[in-house]
């Protein structure tokens, strides 16, 4: 399966931010069409909706398509650090495996943009990629922490998300005379404070961080009266995940009273977590002990990552979905900006892949 790395090196080398996939939108369309496999694209949105096989049961199969946008080597570019290049390309050869065999079900492959802003998969969703789906599977890479070369997890149980995007308003003063205004760096720094104050019930994974902040301009002698800034909470479940909400949102509220300013705040974003399918799971486990051995099986992974692969069970409660976690000694993590790993596992992850979805299309 020389071709699976042969994709990768493609795409990896031509790397595309969220909803801007529009190469590699057109790259896999053409691979499909070689194969003569039907496929649909869109006018408004990238990725790509194919199917194979027969009959009115349906098993679909995701691959997130989009590169992040972020500084490497002290230059902002779209980076595939995440892994979505090899996910796209594990996925294909998955298709590539199946696409003339006798299935007794059909099979979707959802090639999805936008993943890494979370809003990705409801657009696949609004355009029928979920249409008479009984089961969904994933895939994705795994740093070394969570899995070595040659171990496989049959689902990765990840966290849920939301991410804040606030401003400080305010005006500017004169760096001499302080008294007459609001330091908007002043009120970044309560911020900073009192997020270090909120907990939750040390037994539930959660987290709650600035990520980014903005401030002044390049004249030393003013004092800012604005900033933009962004927050990053995390939460193991949904529920923890809207308390930590709650709790961010009246913290803001005091800090604006404090400091006398006006804050104002958006949530973008929401990631649920997952929910993890007994019996898609079940096939996966299967799938790893029959062409690896039960040494290679290892637990169900629990991450406080976040993946938009469950708003696909969120819009559909019925859906019975898993992610297949593979292992590939991948460091040093998920959006290094230098994220490498062992690219012999791509072609494993294929094949996993393709008996996952043979299983569960007979």
């Amino acid at each position: 399966m020389t071709s699976v790395l042969k994709w990768f090196e493609h795409f990896h080398a031509h790397p595309e931010i969220s909803w801007k996939e529009i190469e590699t939108t057109r790259t896999i369309a053409s691979i499909l069409s070689d194969w003569s496999i039907p496929h649909r694209t869109f006018e408004d949105v990238t990725g790509v909706i194919a199917e194979i096989g027969s009959g009115e049961d349906v098993i679909a199969v995701r691959a997130d398509i989009d590169a992040l946008w972020q500084q490497v080597d002290g230059t902002f570019r779209a980076n595939h650090s995440c892994g979505h290049d090899a996910n796209i390309s594990m996925v294909l050869g998955a298709l590539e495996q199946l696409k003339d065999e006798s299935l007794q079900k059909r099979i979707r492959f959802i090639f999805q943009p936008a993943e890494e802003q979370g809003n990705g998969s409801l657009a696949m969703i609004e355009r029928g990629a979920l249409e008479d789906v009984t089961q969904l599977f994933g895939i994705h890479l795994r740093p070394q922490e969570e899995l070595k070369k040659g171990q496989y997890a049959a689902a990765i149980q990840h966290g849920a998300a939301f991410f804040l995007k606030g401003e400080v308003l305010g005006d500017d003063a004169h760096g001499a005379r302080p008294h007459q205004g609001q330091n908007a760096l002043d009120v970044i720094f309560t911020i900073q404070h009192m997020l270090k104050s909120i907990y939750l019930s040390p037994f539930e994974p959660h987290s709650v961080k600035l990520t980014k902040v903005h401030a002044g301009s390049d004249n030393m002698n003013i004092i800012p009266g604005n900033a933009t800034f962004s927050i990053d909470v995390r939460a193991q479940q949904n529920e923890e995940l809207l308390a930590l909400r709650n709790r961010v949102e009246d913290m803001l509220h005091h800090v604006a009273q404090l400091h006398h300013v006006k804050l104002e705040w958006e949530w973008q974003d929401f990631t649920p977590g997952a929910v993890v399918g007994e019996e898609s799971s079940q096939i996966a486990k299967r799938a790893i002990e029959e062409r690896f051995g039960e040494s290679a099986l290892v637990e169900r992974i629990v991450t406080s990552g976040s993946d938009d692969f469950h708003f696909y069970t969120v819009e559909k409660p019925s859906l019975d979905a898993t992610m297949i976690g593979i292992g590939a000694d991948l460091g040093p993590g998920l959006h290094h900006p230098h994220m490498t790993f062992d690219r012999d596992a791509l072609e494993d992850g294929a094949l996993l892949l393709a008996d996952s979805l043979r299983i569960a299309a007979t």
